[in-house]
């Protein structure tokens, strides 16, 4: 998708990612256009965008695939990114969130995250499930500076995939 992104206008350009599927709270809530919700998690807002996401998932998706297998980690992956999609539009709806433009699989990899945390809650008792819900909270701590200190960044969107996520890890616990 990167590559028709960039060949069709413009991984940065909005009226390309539009085109594509870009997550527009008007465009779902109001034009019903649910399948943005897919679509948007399959775009990324230029190259650094991309890169940094697929790091992210190369960090934390192979353990998780191991743990859980191939079938529900593409079930939580796909799951946690609708999760963070609904959840952006119902806090934009409220008024929680001013996120006109969305895109990319940054509230998946958050979802995943979130799987992880739900996991190791479950199984607790296990070795090393307490330092590893410690990392977690690292991660979630300084994906939330991040976020603050970055305008351009929708935090209600990883906030919305952590906690899809860690619903999803209780259940398939």
């Amino acid at each position: 998708m990167f590559v028709a992104e960039s060949v069709l206008g413009g991984s940065t350009d909005p009226d390309t990612l539009h085109q594509l599927g870009a997550l527009e709270f008007y465009q779902v809530w109001v034009a019903r256009e649910y399948w943005r919700l897919l679509t948007s998690l399959f775009l990324h807002y230029g190259l650094f965008h991309l890169l940094f996401n697929l790091y992210a998932l190369f960090i934390v998706g192979p353990g998780l695939e191991r743990a859980i297998g191939s079938i529900r980690f593409a079930i939580c992956y796909l799951l946690a990114g609708l999760g963070s999609g609904i959840g952006v539009c119902f806090l934009r709806f409220y008024g929680l969130n001013s996120a006109e433009h969305l895109v990319g699989a940054s509230g998946c990899v958050m979802g995943l995250v979130g799987v992880w945390a739900g996991l190791l809650l479950r199984h607790r008792h296990t070795p090393m499930a307490g330092r590893r819900l410690k990392n977690i909270l690292v991660i979630v701590a300084v994906q939330t500076a991040f976020d603050l200190s970055t305008p351009q960044i929708s935090m209600a969107a990883h906030l919305s995939g952590l906690i899809t996520g860690l619903l999803l890890g209780l259940i398939f616990a």
